[in-house]
């Protein structure tokens, strides 16, 4: 499916009508969720290492490690995990919903290719929030460390950027956005397929639902590691 899915998504005809609405209705109504894990991730990252820090007087290097974490872990697993469990099992409910109506089977017999206009809008827009949603959790977290960190240890917030700044590579930013990328490729990929294969009626519904946000946490787990491996190797 996955190669039907990326041969439909580059040949015409396109959808961007769909394509912006699946952006909308899985993106934009991600956005509280994901600022919220970005927040609180700040916001517990910066506490932690501020306070471990402290024992060795160098608490004026949290900044450093803060962003670090979040641009290259953090931001990216937390965005999948959560938003991901979201996304993934909404795509699949709905999905496996027309599935076992046959929705789906309708769109064949009208002689319309159900992949390319159930599946590709909502693969690619999973392929586009995902990166997108990481950025905005880098930035998100990173304000709140500084917050945090301020108000608790007296870091002023110039010696936080500036640490954060003189550390932080281009390669370490573009590590976290290439996770997103990925994450987000497998969270609609994952839950398409799901849907697409629904058995048993309603039954059928909720249990793919379930597997849909249980394989794409261990999957997106999974690959962040060879993908760790991969960048820190580069």
């Amino acid at each position: 499916m996955t190669g039907q899915v990326f041969t439909r998504a580059f040949s015409p005809p396109f959808s961007p009508s769909a394509f912006i609405y699946q952006l909308e209705a899985l993106g934009v109504r991600s956005l509280p969720i994901a600022l919220l894990t970005a927040t609180f991730a700040g916001l517990v990252i910066s506490l932690q290492f501020g306070f471990f820090l402290a024992r060795f007087g160098v608490q004026y290097t949290v900044g450093r490690v803060v962003v670090l974490t979040l641009f290259r872990e953090l931001s990216p697993v937390l965005i999948a995990l959560t938003v991901g469990a979201r996304v993934g099992s909404g795509i699949a409910a709905e999905l496996g919903s027309m599935t076992v109506t046959e929705q789906v089977d309708a769109i064949r017999a009208l002689g319309a290719d159900p992949l390319r206009k159930l599946v590709v809008p909502r693969v690619l827009a999973c392929f586009v929030l995902g990166p997108a949603l990481t950025i905005l959790a880098d930035v998100i977290g990173m304000l709140a460390g500084a917050l945090v960190v301020n108000a608790q240890y007296g870091i002023g917030f110039n010696l936080f950027f500036k640490g954060a700044l003189d550390v932080i590579l281009m390669s370490d930013f573009l590590s976290g956005v290439f996770k997103g990328f990925v994450f987000g490729g497998i969270i609609g990929i994952v839950g398409c397929f799901k849907g697409l294969t629904v058995q048993n009626g309603t039954e059928g519904v909720g249990r793919a639902t379930t597997e849909t946000v249980a394989i794409t946490s261990v999957t997106v787990c999974l690959a962040d590691f060879f993908i760790t491996k991969l960048t820190l190797s580069l």
